[in-house]
């Protein structure tokens, strides 16, 4: 029992239990009355919260996506600076970082499914490589207005993201960043079944 009172395992345990937290969830049930796991995507991420609150009330189904997008970076946010704030070392911020994507993704309150990642990556992101993730959240921008495909606008997002921390920062230790990668890519593959059948949906 001495483990869990060790500073850095309440840490990890912290950020892997509030990254799990479903907003999207959470949300389009309490104000739209809608099971959004049962429903468009199964998602429980703000694009499909957006696609499915849409059906029944559009005016609420952006209020509910922008919600449940900010919330599920904020998490990441917060857990980061967190680590931050109380004085651990890099190696625990990424860790706390990783562990706050995979409470996200595989969500301890629902049977270790989740979201696909993203907008909590992009909180921890925020916090570990700020100017890396301005630059993929420019290129996101430009793809989601252009191709208006959300699953592949935030693979192009990501991929932007990879190469500016390589490029601008070559001695970082990576490890941490390409894990986080693949776990969104790997939730993603979903998407790119349906991308390459021609039945991914475009955000309106």
């Amino acid at each position: 029992m001495d483990l869990f009172f060790n500073h850095n395992v309440q840490m990890y345990l912290v950020a892997y239990l509030l990254g799990g937290i479903p907003f999207g969830l959470l949300l389009a049930k309490m104000f739209a009355g809608v099971n959004i796991k049962e429903s468009g995507s199964g998602s429980i991420g703000a694009t499909n919260v957006l696609r499915v609150v849409k059906e029944t009330n559009p005016s609420l189904a952006k209020k509910l996506g922008a919600a449940t997008l900010a919330l599920d970076a904020l998490k990441g946010i917060l857990v980061v600076l967190a680590a931050k704030y109380f004085g651990f070392d890099e190696s625990v911020q990424w860790l706390v970082a990783v562990l706050a994507v995979l409470g996200h993704c595989f969500s301890p309150y629902m049977w270790f499914e989740g979201g696909k990642g993203v907008a909590t990556g992009m909180g921890v992101m925020a916090v570990m490589l700020p100017i890396q993730t301005a630059i993929a959240l420019v290129v996101w921008a430009i793809a989601a207005k252009t191709i208006r495909i959300s699953s592949l606008s935030s693979m192009l997002g990501l991929l932007a993201l990879i190469i500016a921390s390589f490029v601008m920062q070559p001695e970082l230790f990576h490890a941490p960043v390409l894990f986080i990668s693949f776990i969104i890519f790997y939730k993603h593959i979903p998407n790119f079944v349906r991308l390459f059948k021609g039945e991914e949906k475009r955000v309106a």
